[in-house]
């Protein structure tokens, strides 16, 4: 590990168990781990799980109400 790597793993562990958490995530990131490192509820992952089925099932939104998504958030 490189000095600089050090230093920084020595001033994180000061801080506290959240924003430790997410610094792990970003080195995990950055190290290419591509498993799921931020946990998801129980909500969420119902969620995700209604949209990919809506999604198999090639319901998708018309492209008149993306465009008003997008106009809506000046994008």
């Amino acid at each position: 590990m490189t000095e600089l790597l050090e230093r920084a793993v020595k001033a994180a562990r000061g801080l506290p168990s959240a924003a430790q958490d997410e610094i792990a995530r970003l080195v995990l990131r950055f190290a290419g781990d591509d498993e799921a490192v931020i946990p998801l509820s129980d909500d969420e992952r119902a969620a995700i799980a209604v949209s990919k089925a809506a999604s198999a099932r090639g319901e998708f939104a018309p492209d008149e109400q993306v465009r008003a998504v997008w106009l809506k958030h000046g994008l």
